[in-house]
């Protein structure tokens, strides 16, 4: 039986849109149900035009418990972080063990935490004078950018790059790997 995958996501859905297109005639999984906490990010519109369920989430109820007994009730089986921003709260990570990814725009443990997303990731790769950067796709647990690594890919930094010119260079690393990634998480291969 196909595993069901929730994306997570809070803006224009980039990554979402590559593992729904990844995932659409997968023996393996579906993505079931796309979940965002702002309701004009663009990728409810990727959802919508692929036919995908959405749940758009209050950050009170969140807070509370994740959405956790609602992801069940949908029959969730793995959620998939794909530029949400909002922490991951402990009744989420004990409804589904191992089984929330990320994926963070730099190469773990440097520049996570809290407030160190999208650009500001790359302002400051940038600003250390980084000769390379890249991706993270780790596991998630109670801490910001935490958990553990599973897979990172590497991007050269040329003198003079800038900021945008580093996110388009991620962007193609995470639009490579984080489908290719998922899958084999969920097939063991």
């Amino acid at each position: 039986m196909k595993q069901k995958l929730a994306i997570f996501a809070s803006g224009a859905g980039s990554n979402a849109k590559k593992i729904i297109e990844h995932f659409k005639n997968s023996p393996v999984a579906a993505v079931a149900l796309v979940v965002c906490n702002k309701p004009h990010a663009g990728v409810l519109d990727i959802a919508a035009a692929a036919e995908i369920e959405t749940a758009l989430i209050e950050r009170d109820q969140y807070k509370k418990d994740g959405y956790a007994q609602f992801l069940k009730e949908k029959g969730i089986d793995f959620v998939i972080l794909a530029g949400f921003l909002w922490k991951i709260p402990q009744p989420l990570i004990d409804a589904f063990p191992r089984g929330i990814i990320n994926i963070h725009p730099a190469l773990l443990p440097k520049y996570g935490g809290k407030g160190m997303y999208g650009a500001f990731v790359h302002e400051a790769v940038i600003a250390a004078k980084d000769a390379v950067s890249g991706i993270t796709i780790h596991y998630v647990d109670e801490h910001y950018d935490h958990g553990d690594v599973i897979f990172q890919a590497t991007c050269d930094i040329a003198p003079g790059d800038t900021p945008d010119q580093l996110a388009e260079k991620v962007h193609q690393l995470e639009h490579e790997h984080f489908p290719r990634v998922i899958e084999q998480l969920l097939t063991g291969k």
